[in-house]
């Protein structure tokens, strides 16, 4: 019987019938196709992780910032004041996330939020302006009673940023839940303070006839310097459209009086006013004023019919 010998595979040619560059090839490219598929899994997986922000010593944005942003512009165009009904929300809040995103929101400047000024510029009535000094609270019970009158707060953009918290972080283009700067800790202008350092000066700016203060008069010092209204809005009152500041000087219920119209503090307002050619006068304890205090508190002896 004769012996039957396999023959060797020919030189170029796998046992498979495939040539040896042809698995070669194959090879290499199943090792580009597994380096792709592990270089998308890993950028997955990087892409799902939560961006890691700058730590700050503050309270993070506020949650839901862009949603509450939106409604409440909604409710303010559609409802509080109608006849900005053809304002565009999105565009304004669009207008103001890009104020402070990507940005170190200890480098946010003022020229950062002009876009946002100009898209919603208001005028307010004259006569109609109502500042307020550590009294918000008793300020705005004042207009909510008297709605022709606007503090800041009842401003368009006043209303939607009231109380609410935000920042951005350079190279992100996301909002910071995370933590935002403390203005004692971290830096004193930041991407809030900044915000409203621009909307009190343009409040200031564009009010007109005799505008109004309402003043703690419970506290040593009812007129200060350092607040927004003694180093920002007193400053851009303009003398040719404001003839006159009146400044009601009011005292908490239930706490012992500390300043008063005749006091050092209102001394140092009216020297300022003078200086800027605005006509000053000043009421301690405003009637209207003081019986909004008086309604939550009837059994006070200051709240008696002769006060």
């Amino acid at each position: 019987m004769a012996n039957h010998r396999f023959s060797p595979v020919s030189e170029g040619k796998s046992c498979c019938g495939i040539s040896r560059r042809a698995q070669i090839c194959l090879c290499v490219f199943l090792c580009l196709l597994v380096g792709v598929i592990i270089a998308v899994v890993a950028g997955v997986r990087l892409w799902h992780q939560p961006l890691k922000h700058r730590e700050w010593n503050g309270t993070g944005s506020t949650a839901h910032f862009q949603d509450i942003f939106l409604g409440r512009c909604y409710i303010y165009t559609q409802l509080v004041q109608p006849e900005f009904r053809d304002r565009d929300c999105k565009k304004i809040e669009e207008t103001f996330r890009n104020a402070f995103i990507f940005k170190d929101p200890c480098e946010v400047t003022e020229e950062d939020y002009h876009p946002l000024m100009e898209l919603t510029s208001q005028t307010v009535p004259c006569d109609k302006t109502v500042f307020w000094s550590r009294t918000k609270e008793l300020a705005h019970q004042y207009t909510w009673v008297r709605q022709e009158m606007f503090t800041l707060e009842n401003t368009l953009l006043g209303y939607v940023a009231d109380g609410l918290t935000w920042c951005g972080d350079s190279g992100s283009s996301e909002i910071n839940y995370q933590s935002c700067p403390d203005w004692r800790k971290d830096c004193k202008n930041n991407s809030v303070s900044v915000f409203w350092k621009v909307l009190s000066k343009t409040f200031a700016e564009n009010a007109c006839g005799m505008v109004q203060v309402v003043l703690n008069g419970s506290l040593s010092n009812a007129f200060s310097k350092d607040s927004t209204f003694g180093s920002v809005e007193v400053h851009n009152l303009h003398p040719e459209k404001v003839h006159t500041l009146q400044a009601w000087v009011m005292h908490d219920i239930g706490k012992s009086p500390s300043d008063s119209c005749s006091g050092s503090s209102i001394m140092d307002l009216k020297s300022i006013m003078s200086k800027r050619n605005i006509k000053f006068t000043c009421q301690d304890n405003y009637r209207p004023v003081k019986f909004l205090q008086c309604v939550r508190n009837p059994e006070d002896s200051s709240c008696s019919l002769r006060m």
